[in-house]
């Protein structure tokens, strides 16, 4: 029995209880009530100046864009590498256009910074133009549409009209606007691959049957090419109409409907080609450029001739010859003649290489996206850039004929130049989108059985949490050791029953198996028939409570 002094607790009279009680809810009344809010007279020389509130506005600033920061996605890799890719093609090109355009710029206008101010300028808007397109959701542009193509056709129809177009070298494709000059050719390119996406996408389930098929596009696409065979730009009419295929193709249409639009429209293209002379002096000059070498086959050759001039390591930066009057147009349409007759082999690969990534990239979007629209526009936006890039080079290496196509990125034209960048910019935001779509698609990874527990704990838990961690564990390491030492098993004791139920805890938070602790240092060696000391009973205590001594009373 346990031993009782005989003294009885105080007991609370009932006075001092109501006097507690009351002013307990007397305290509790008092924290409850809200305090009222006084107004304060703020005297002149306490008040902010205007220099401290513009600068705690832009502390605030800084801390609400670093927040912001935070708490955004981080940029795919495919998309950074399209960026980059794009960026640096559009770097290349000022370059380009200043050492192409600097003898005819200054001949013609006293100044051989003209054209390379304008490209800054167009490549200014282009870049803001991306900015926004990459933040716009692609989905928005399905309805869209509709407006965009009705808006495209009538400025096609604009450029035709005498007293609103402007004429240039037997063309009407270019509306003045003040000091700004449109190409609408250019937006209708992006009009088309959008308008064509948003049909294949409505019409998904019925891709099948010929006329849900045709009944759209046709006359649509017929309307956009006459339009541009009026402006006598067959360059543009054969993107736009390959753009449009190669959109079919990657939808799924049968091949058979295929073969035959691309029968149609070669036999077409023939007929437009030999009805117009300098369509077909173009053709011939193509397959003999050596037979008219003066006049119909000279701007070939001179290309030829700077393409070969240029080496493996070209002849330098800015000391092209060719670029001296005798190739035309040597900053629009054959400015990669220029680029590889000054920096040679390998700056044309450089090129080259740079707008196979941005290719690559492209279809690595189209081929992540989870919805039809995306994929179908993403297919033609890389196809509409891959077939240009193709049609200039191959007129600039005498592989195709000449049609006037700019090469994209490079080539001086504000129109070509903006156009190009927003599709960029949309071909970001689709691999923006399927990136953080395809992230919530995943399921969350399969915990292990036995996972590590300093990784688990370190990737869930708060820092501080984590310390408290170590510590813990690490004075149960030592009183495992310590419990070793003195003969105790680590399983057994205070310690090895504190690092047990520790274990047991992990693991039923975690839902694994509890951690195994260390195994007990082995003691010295006993001798024969000794007990070891962990089975040896107690040493018995004396009355007294005192130190233990022979087992004999004092």
């Amino acid at each position: 029995m346990p031993a009782t002094t005989g003294r009885a607790p105080p007991v609370p009279s009932r006075a001092g209880a109501r006097s507690a009680k009351g002013a307990k809810g007397a305290g509790t009344a008092r924290t409850s009530r809200a305090p009222r809010p006084r107004l304060r007279v703020v005297r002149e020389d306490e008040r902010p100046s205007r220099r401290d509130r513009l600068r705690s506005g832009l502390r605030r600033g800084r801390e609400l864009r670093r927040v912001a920061r935070a708490e955004r996605d981080p940029l795919p890799r495919t998309v950074a590498v399209l960026l980059t890719a794009a960026f640096l093609l559009t770097g290349i090109g000022l370059v380009m256009v200043l050492s192409a355009s600097s003898v005819s710029s200054f001949a013609r206008y006293g100044s051989s910074f003209l054209f390379l101010k304008r490209q800054a300028v167009y490549a200014a808007i282009g870049t803001v133009v991306l900015l926004v397109t990459v933040r716009v959701p692609y989905r928005r542009w399905q309805r869209w549409a509709l407006p965009l193509l009705v808006a495209s056709v009538a400025l096609l129809a604009l450029a035709l009209h005498p007293g609103i177009g402007t004429m240039r070298g037997g063309s009407s494709r270019w509306i003045q606007l003040g000091p700004v000059t449109i190409q609408p050719s250019e937006f209708t390119k992006l009009t088309m691959v959008v308008f064509v996406a948003t049909i294949l996408t409505r019409k998904w389930r019925r891709l099948d049957e010929p006329g849900h098929l045709a009944i759209p596009l046709a006359p649509v696409l017929l309307v956009v090419c006459g339009l541009i065979i009026l402006q006598r730009d067959l360059g543009t009419t054969a993107i736009i109409a390959l753009t449009t295929m190669i959109v079919l193709f990657a939808a799924g249409v049968r091949l058979r409907y295929l073969l035959f639009t691309g029968a149609a429209a070669a036999v077409l293209g023939w007929v437009l080609i030999i009805g117009e002379g300098y369509r077909k002096a173009r053709l011939l000059s193509f397959w003999d450029p050596w037979k008219d070498a003066h006049n119909t086959g000279y701007q070939l050759i001179q290309s030829l001739i700077g393409l070969g001039s240029g080496g493996l390591f070209g002849v330098g930066l800015g000391a092209s010859r060719q670029k001296w009057m005798y190739i035309p147009n040597a900053h629009t349409d054959f400015i990669f003649s220029i680029l590889g007759e000054e920096l040679g082999m390998l700056g044309e690969m450089v090129v080259l290489a740079l707008f196979a990534a941005l290719v690559y990239c492209g279809i690595r979007i189209a081929a992540r996206v989870t919805d039809t629209f995306g994929r179908l526009l993403a297919i033609g936006i890389v196809g509409w850039l891959a077939v240009q890039t193709t049609v200039n080079l191959g007129a600039v290496t005498g592989l195709l004929p000449v049609t006037g196509v700019p090469l994209p990125f490079v080539s001086f034209g504000g129109s070509s130049l903006i156009v190009t960048l927003a599709a960029v910019g949309i071909l970001a935001n689709i691999g923006r989108t399927a990136a953080t779509e395809r992230v919530g698609r995943e399921p969350a990874p399969a915990r292990r059985s036995r996972p590590a527990p300093r990784a688990t704990a370190k990737a869930s838990a708060p820092r501080g949490s984590r310390k408290r961690a170590a510590t813990d564990q690490a004075r149960s390491r030592g009183a495992a050791v310590e419990a070793a030492r003195r003969g105790h098993p680590a399983g057994t004791g205070r310690a090895g029953a504190g690092r047990g139920s520790r274990g047991s805890g992990d693991a039923a938070h975690r839902g694994t198996a509890p951690h195994r602790p260390d195994p007990p240092r082995r003691s010295a060696p006993q001798r024969a028939g000794e007990q070891p000391r962990s089975a040896r009973p107690p040493r018995r205590q004396p009355p007294g409570g005192g130190p233990p001594g022979n087992g004999r009373r004092g």
